[in-house]
């Protein structure tokens, strides 16, 4: 029965299974385990018996993630064993502390922006007071014309520097440097054009823009509507002002004219305050910018508000003409 008689398995003296392969005729009681369930080089040794709740594992095997143990034929369902993350499912307190790391990075990102805002806006009233209030500074200025042309070129390269070359705007001192030369010669700039108007004019304009700044930015946070998807059409609307304004110069003066180009400037840089505003907040939002670009952030709601009231100071001179 046997190719070469020996020891039956199970048996207390000897152990293992008989020498010289296994039976021809039939398996012992119990059968022996089907081929390939084991792992190759997992099989007990001695004659005790198989332990109980499986086989042991080979060095370094860690259930769920070696190929070829979890499914048919293996040890079931990965258990996700190993390192946080290994298995596909993040902790909650890694996704919570995301959360939180990303909100307080825009937190901080929107004080900076309207810290730096504040800044630029309260040098820019000071330059406004000055042409206004102190008439040597005035006249000074009138007897130097050249001083218009250094402020304007100077306002120009600053501005192009800083919107087309992203390390001069993101590299600290340059971006702040680049930014306060361009706030101060635009503020010269505006000081030169309120000096135009009577002081109760400039007060007023002040006043109006301070209150549709204000109201839009409210506006801005609490809307359902995303305003970032409108870039498209606000840069169109602000090329078609552009040739309106270009038109405008060969047109004889015209009161009316000036009261309509001035109030489309004005409705499409509040359009435009509410865009920057929520492409700062981020969040629910389509786009937004880099917490990065903080300088290129407080440059955009700058000059929307600059813009508002070179508008409502038109509007303001040009009923009151």
């Amino acid at each position: 029965m046997f190719q070469n008689p020996g020891v039956y398995p199970g048996d207390q003296n000897q152990g293992g299974y008989p020498q010289g392969g296994y039976p021809q005729a039939g398996y012992p009681q119990g059968g022996y385990p089907p081929p390939g369930a084991y792992p190759p080089g997992a099989y007990p040794q001695g004659g005790a018996g198989y332990p109980p709740g499986g086989y042991p594992p080979q060095p370094g095997f860690q259930p769920g993630f070696q190929p070829g143990y979890g499914g048919a034929g293996g040890y079931g369902e990965p258990t996700g064993y190993g390192p946080p993350g290994a298995s596909g499912m993040p902790e909650d307190g890694e996704v919570k502390n995301f959360d939180f790391t990303d909100q307080s990075i825009r937190r901080a990102f929107i004080r900076k922006v309207y810290s730096i805002l504040m800044v630029q806006l309260l040098i820019t009233m000071g330059f406004i007071a000055l042409f206004l209030y102190h008439t040597p500074t005035k006249l000074w200025v009138a007897r130097n014309p050249f001083m218009f042309w250094i402020a304007f070129i100077a306002t120009f390269v600053c501005l192009i520097s800083m919107a087309c070359c992203s390390n001069v705007r993101r590299q600290s001192p340059t971006n702040f440097i680049f930014l306060g030369i361009f706030t101060v010669c635009q503020s010269f700039l505006l000081g030169i054009s309120a000096s135009m108007y009577s002081a109760s004019e400039v007060m007023l304009a002040v006043g109006i823009t301070a209150a549709v700044c204000f109201a839009l930015t409210i506006f801005a946070l609490q809307t359902k509507y995303d305003f970032t998807v409108m870039g498209g059409f606000l840069l169109c609307a602000v090329v078609v002002l552009m040739l309106f304004g270009i038109i405008c110069i060969f047109i004889p003066s015209n009161r009316i004219v000036t009261l309509v180009y001035a109030s489309l400037g004005a409705l499409i840089f509040s359009l435009y305050l509410v865009y920057d505003t929520q492409l700062m907040m981020g969040g629910k939002h389509k786009y937004s910018i880099s917490p990065e670009e903080y300088i290129f952030a407080a440059l955009n709601l700058y000059l929307d508000i600059i813009n508002i009231f070179l508008y409502i100071l038109t509007i303001i001179g040009a009923s009151r003409d």
